[in-house]
């Protein structure tokens, strides 16, 4: 589940907030900072969770694609050889994580 602190300063990204545990109870508000109800901050929560669940194959994507360096030389060689390396090698990692 994603933190209160994330889901406040989702909502409000000038809060001044302190939390002293994932718990509700624990909020502390600063410098006149406006309160978000507990039901504004867990929608907030269960909203950044979906879109942090939701992309998990850019996540997954992101660990089996090459350097950059490697797909840099991939495409130098592809244009000199004619070949597709580079989009064959991208073209893989896309089919084992698809979206």
């Amino acid at each position: 589940m994603t933190d209160i602190i994330s889901a406040i300063l989702a909502i409000n990204p000038n809060a001044k907030v302190s939390v002293n545990a994932e718990d509700f109870e624990q909020i502390t508000w600063h410098d006149g900072t406006a309160v978000i109800s507990k039901a504004d901050i867990q929608a907030k929560q269960a909203e950044l969770q979906t879109a942090y669940d939701n992309n998990k194959y850019q996540r997954d994507r992101e660990k089996e694609y090459p350097s950059w360096q490697d797909q840099m030389d991939m495409q130098y060689h592809d244009k000199k050889d004619g070949t597709t390396t580079w989009q064959d090698a991208i073209q893989a990692v896309k089919d084992k994580y698809p979206k």
